[in-house]
């Protein structure tokens, strides 16, 4: 840009102003405690220490990784809509590391021989010492195993619309791992032999393909060359739409996203993986941006995005202290403008390394224009910068907030809902701050978040928001336990409240992503509650509805379907016997002389029986108008779905064309409802174009027809039934299909011979809950 100004906001502050290091008095009479934050169950054990300096991430799509010396610890957060238990629904894998250590490439095998032999005895102890203590360089001092770093995509990278997995492990190995079935990893590529072969066939030059000045022997090129290729962290851009051109000169739009790679000399090194991303083969060598900075120590991309103006960056901290914005170039993306040059956040270099840093696209609140928070964490204080696009250029506003902890930060985290900033240091305190904007600085509000006692006294190694900020997991260990370290440490993630149910069913209501699926871990708190009261709070029934009658959305429809169910759980009682437990039924014996003496009891006995039938024929009765709402929900959903495939069919077929999508069918379910204007318009439209000619599907195995008479399952006459895709109402006829991620309904897997806009309808998630298809 331009220009870039930089502020110093000690002198910009109000005069008025006084920031508090520690909540006062009164607002802790103020605070409610029903506001306070709850640890949720259950606390999930570790099987392994943690590992890593940043050991927690929490995806977009609520998939939870834990960095352990054994493995990368793997929870998903899944809103249950068929079980009652208040507890949290979590469903573990794992990704173990890899058993053998990776080596890495930096010239013939015989010079790296003779290198190794010549340094490991040199006469210079400046070098012998380096050589020695360096892990990479000399493998016999051995090497940690664990994983280092996990860094999650944005959604719908992968073929099922969900997050690709970045992992780096100690051993410098990088990998991209993706989900294709439920509970199953898969490693779709190693960009670090990837990385390595494209040097060798380079010769380990430099990005302007300048030859190395020196061989192996040279102890500064054997350096250059290991640190090279060696991963600090990864992180993952936005997805971008760029113009692909066809043979034909035609262009698509194609979806992409860029994974950058921090070496550790301070080379950016970014990979561009075309969306969906499948096969690893297909991952490509997208550009290499020299830093400068000698010594990195964390990575994080900053994108910035106002109406028609698009720019995009990379923030990279120092171990000496010193904060940068690297310009990123990208070819094709519409209205994207690119950095003329570095932008320097903290210059001083005062030996403080910059970890966990955390960029916040936001809108001014004063200026109402779009800009930039930036925080880290550097030693024990957080640094922040302000970043502003006027018609003068780019303006750097910066300061640090002290005197939050007494050990340094170890973990930051934020919530983009509100805004809100969560530090943590070792010693198991965690502060939040809440910025408040003036008109070039910003305030932050320091504030003790309150602990529940089962966290008191342990020691903190991480914390993570989830995607809408509904809970903070945390990653602790035993603290000191009678004046003593323990012996033995074991590792637990807790999974506490950030947010209250009504908090959550605000931001519901006025969700502008119009996705259950995106917002499940509100949901989950909305589910807690209803589970808890055994009802729908009135005040949430009501907005909904009355939105519901001002716009009728199927993400409202959805929202109200999912509240019923839940609903219908909470009503369901609990089986009081053990299921596998048999029955014995047995005569009774009762004693002639005991009737008299149990004759009130077994009065008392029939009236506790007569109300308790009357209180469970209520309850039936409840169940059975739940059920019935439930049902007509669901029915509205799949009419809708069905109105928008036949328009699809309208739309891409030729007249009396023959297609896999039971038209016919379809037709005459949806002409069921003579108060449905629009389903008498398409299906005029529909019958027009069929030229009354029905294609009806038939039974691959007895070839009778199949009728259309239930949108979930159909039954040919020689009883062989079949369950339906609830995305095209086609009859899953294979031994294969995918399921909803919430078991709500499954889907046909897309045939080759299938035309494209068959392959787009098969894409989407699921209509009842918005889940992806697995």
């Amino acid at each position: 840009m331009a220009a870039v100004s930089t502020s110093d906001t000690v002198h910009s502050l109000p005069t008025n102003v006084v920031i508090k290091t520690e909540p006062g008095t009164e607002e802790c009479l103020l605070s409610s405690p029903e506001d306070a934050p709850v640890k949720r169950e259950p606390a999930v054990p570790l099987m392994a220490p943690v590992s890593g300096l940043q050991p927690l991430a929490w995806s977009q799509d609520h998939r939870l990784s834990v960095c352990t010396s054994s493995s990368l610890a793997l929870m998903e957060l899944v809103c249950d809509v068929h079980s009652n238990k208040q507890d949290l629904t979590l469903h573990r894998t794992s990704i173990p590391v890899p058993t053998e250590a990776p080596r890495l490439r930096v010239g013939p095998a015989e010079q790296l021989a003779q290198a190794v032999e010549t340094f490991s005895t040199h006469p210079d102890p400046t070098v012998r010492q380096v050589f020695m203590a360096d892990r990479l360089m000399n493998p016999s001092v051995g090497s940690h195993r664990g994983m280092k770093y996990a860094s999650w995509s944005p959604l719908g990278c992968d073929a099922s619309g969900r997050c690709l997995l970045a992992c780096l492990t100690l051993e410098n190995r990088l990998t991209v791992h993706n989900s294709h079935k439920h509970l199953e990893w898969n490693t779709l590529v190693d960009l670090t032999k990837k990385y390595g072969e494209r040097l060798k066939e380079r010769g380990y030059a430099k990005k302007d393909d300048g030859p190395p000045q020196a061989d192996l022997l040279d102890f500064d090129e054997l350096q250059r060359r290991f640190r090279m290729q060696t991963p600090l962290r990864m992180e993952w851009s936005s997805v971008y739409t760029i113009k692909q051109v066809q043979p034909d000169n035609t262009c698509v739009d194609e979806e992409m996203a860029l994974l950058a790679v921090l070496m550790e000399n301070g080379d950016l090194i970014l990979w561009k993986f075309v969306l969906p991303f499948v096969n690893g083969a297909d991952v490509e060598f997208y550009d290499i941006i020299e830093s400068g900075v000698t010594r990195p120590s964390d990575l994080a991309w900053w994108e910035y995005e106002s109406s028609d103006r698009r720019m995009s960056g990379l923030i990279i901290g120092s171990e000496v202290g010193p904060v940068k914005i690297m310009p990123v170039s990208l070819v094709g993306v519409k209205g994207y403008f690119t950095l003329r040059h570095p932008v320097i956040l903290w210059k001083d270099c005062d030996e403080i390394a910059v970890e966990n840093i955390r960029c916040v696209p936001m809108t001014h609140p004063i200026q109402r224009s779009r800009c930039s928070l930036i925080v880290a964490s550097r030693g024990g204080y957080v640094f922040w910068c302000l970043l502003m696009i006027s018609p003068a250029g780019l303006n750097v506003h910066n300061s640090h907030v002290a005197g939050l902890h007494s050990l340094p930060i170890v973990s930051l985290a934020i919530s983009h809902h509100g805004v809100v900033v969560y530090t943590c240091s070792m010693d198991g305190w965690i502060k939040k701050l809440t910025p408040t904007f003036t008109e070039n600085t910003v305030i932050f509000k320091q504030e003790d978040m309150v602990r529940p006692e089962t966290l008191t006294g342990r020691r903190i190694h991480g914390i993570a928001a989830s995607h809408n900020g509904a809970y903070i997991a945390i990653v602790s260990t035993q603290g000191v336990v009678g004046g003593h370290h323990p012996i033995n440490r074991t590792y637990q993630v807790h999974f506490v409240t950030l947010k209250t149910p009504e908090m959550a069913a605000e931001l519901l209501l006025k969700s502008p992503t119009q996705n259950l699926y995106q917002t499940s871990d509100l949901l989950d708190l909305i589910r807690w509650q209803i589970l808890k009261d055994k009802r729908i709070p009135a005040s949430l029934q009501a907005e909904l509805d009355q939105k519901i009658q001002e716009i009728d959305s199927p993400y409202l429809r959805r929202f109200k379907l999912f509240l019923a169910r839940i609903l219908y759980q909470s009503l369901q009682v609990p089986p009081t016997d053990n299921r596998w437990k048999p029955l014995h039924d047995e005569n009774k014996v009762f004693v002639r002389e005991e009737e008299d003496a149990g004759r009130k009891d077994g009065e008392d006995a029939s009236e506790n029986g007569e109300s308790g039938v009357k209180q469970e024929a209520e309850l039936e009765e409840q169940m059975a108008e739940v059920q019935a709402r439930i049902d007509s929900v669901e029915t509205r959903l799949m009419r809708e779905n069905m109105k928008k495939v036949l328009g699809m069919v309208y739309l891409n077929t030729w007249i009396s064309q023959n297609t896999s999508i039971p038209t016919s069918g379809l037709v005459d379910y949806l002409s069921g409802d003579a108060n449905d204007r629009d389903s008498e318009v398409l299906i005029g439209h529909i019958k027009k174009k069929m030229n009354k000619q029905t294609f009806s599907e038939r039974c691959s195995l007895c070839q009778e027809v199949l009728p259309f008479s239930d949108h979930k399952q159909t039954t040919c006459k020689n009883g062989h039934m079949w369950l339906r895709c609830v995305l095209s109402y086609q009859a899953c006829q294979t031994l294969t299909f995918r399921r909803c991620l919430l078991l709500d309904s499954i889907a046909k897997l897309p045939e080759p011979e299938d035309p494209e806009w068959i392959k787009k309808v098969l894409r989407a998630p699921c209509t009842l809950c918005d889940s992806p298809m697995i």
